[in-house]
C-alpha cells in the first residue's frame, strides 16, 4: 500500500513538471519504476498506460486554458503515432541505449540554446505574440524520431519535441508546451498498443500504472493553469534548464564512472539555472514597471 501511495504522489509531481514544462513524465515515471527492477520494456508499457488517461486529462486542461495550437497537433499525432508505435514493438531488439548518449548531447545543446535565447535574444512587448508556427516538413521528422524515442526510452516526446519547437523563431513558450503535452495522447495509445501487440496484456503491472495514472490526472489541470500564469521568457528559461539539468545526467552516467564529480556538476548546472531564472524574474518586474501588460515577442 506504501508503495503505491509513494507511485501516486510520483505520478503527481511528474505530470506536474510535464504539464508546466512539456516534458518529464515518462522519464521521471520511467526512472522509478526501473529503480524497482522492472524490465524496460515492462516500465515503459506501464508509464505509457498511465499517460493515456494522463495525456488525455493533461490535453484537455491546455485546451480550455488556451493553451494548444490545434494544427500543429494535427500535424504531429500521425508521424509521433507511427514512431512509437514502431518504437513499441521493437523495444526489444533495438539497442536504444546505442544512440541515447548523442540524442542527451544534442538535446543538451538545445537546452542552452533555448535559454540563451529567451534571457538575451528575445525582448518584452505590449503586443501579445501568442502563436505556434509548424510546417508539415519539419512536423513528420520531428514526430517519428520523438513517438520513436518516447516508446523505446519510456519518455522523449516532451523532451525532443519541447525543445526543437521552443528553438523556432516566433514561438510561444505556452502554446509549445500545451501543444505537445496534448498530442502526446496520440503518441502515448500508439505505444501502447504497440507494447500490448508484443509483450501481452499479462506481462504489464496493472496497479502501478493506475497509481501513475491517478496521480498524473489530479495534477493535470493545475499544471495546465500554472503554464498559462507564467511568463512566457520565465518558462523557456525553466524548460531550457530542466532539459540541460535532465541530460547532462543521463551523459555523466553513460560517460563518467567516477560518481565522485556528479555532484559538483550538478551543483553548477543548478548554480547557473537559479542565476538565469533569477535574471529572468528580475528583467520582467523591469518590464511590468513600464507597461501595463508584459509578453514576449520572439
Amino acid at each position: 500500500m506504501n508503495k503505491l501511495i509513494i507511485f501516486i504522489l510520483v505520478g503527481l509531481l511528474a505530470q506536474l513538471i510535464d504539464g508546466a514544462l512539456g516534458m518529464a513524465y515518462g522519464v521521471t515515471s520511467t526512472t522509478l519504476l526501473l529503480t524497482f527492477g522492472i524490465a524496460p520494456a515492462i516500465a515503459s508499457a506501464s508509464v505509457h498506460i498511465a499517460e493515456v488517461a494522463t495525456t488525455a486529462a493533461s490535453g484537455a486542461s491546455h485546451i480550455k486554458f488556451g493553451n494548444v495550437d490545434k494544427k500543429a497537433v494535427l500535424k504531429l499525432i500521425i508521424p509521433g503515432s507511427i514512431g512509437a508505435f514502431a518504437g513499441a514493438c521493437f523495444l526489444s531488439s533495438l539497442p536504444g541505449d546505442l544512440v541515447k548518449p548523442y540524442v542527451s548531447v544534442f538535446l543538451l545543446a538545445l537546452g542552452v540554446y533555448v535559454m540563451i535565447r529567451f534571457l538575451f535574444l528575445v525582448r518584452q512587448s505590449k503586443q501579445v505574440e501568442d502563436k505556434l508556427e509548424l510546417s508539415t516538413k519539419k512536423a513528420v521528422p520531428l514526430g517519428l524520431v520523438a513517438g520513436f524515442f518516447d516508446a523505446t526510452g519510456g519518455g522523449g516526446w516532451g523532451p525532443i519535441a519541447t525543445p526543437v519547437l521552443l528553438s523556432q523563431k516566433g514561438t510561444s513558450a505556452r502554446k509549445v508546451v500545451g501543444t505537445v503535452d496534448t498530442s502526446e495522447f496520440a503518441i502515448a495509445l500508439s505505444a501502447t498498443l504497440g507494447f500490448l501487440i508484443s509483450l501481452g496484456w499479462e506481462q504489464v503491472n496493472w496497479m502501478w500504472a493506475g497509481a501513475l495514472m491517478v496521480g498524473g490526472v489530479i495534477a493535470a489541470p493545475i499544471a495546465a493553469w500554472l503554464v498559462r500564469k507564467v511568463p512566457a521568457h520565465l518558462l523557456g528559461v525553466l524548460v531550457g534548464g530542466f532539459i540541460v539539468l535532465t541530460n547532462a545526467r543521463t551523459l555523466l552516467q553513460i560517460w563518467v564512472p567516477n560518481e565522485s564529480v556528479y555532484p559538483f556538476v550538478y551543483g553548477a548546472i543548478l548554480f547557473t539555472w537559479a542565476g538565469a531564472v533569477a535574471f529572468a524574474a528580475v528583467q520582467h518586474r523591469k518590464f511590468l514597471r513600464n507597461s501595463d501588460q508584459g509578453e514576449l515577442q520572439v
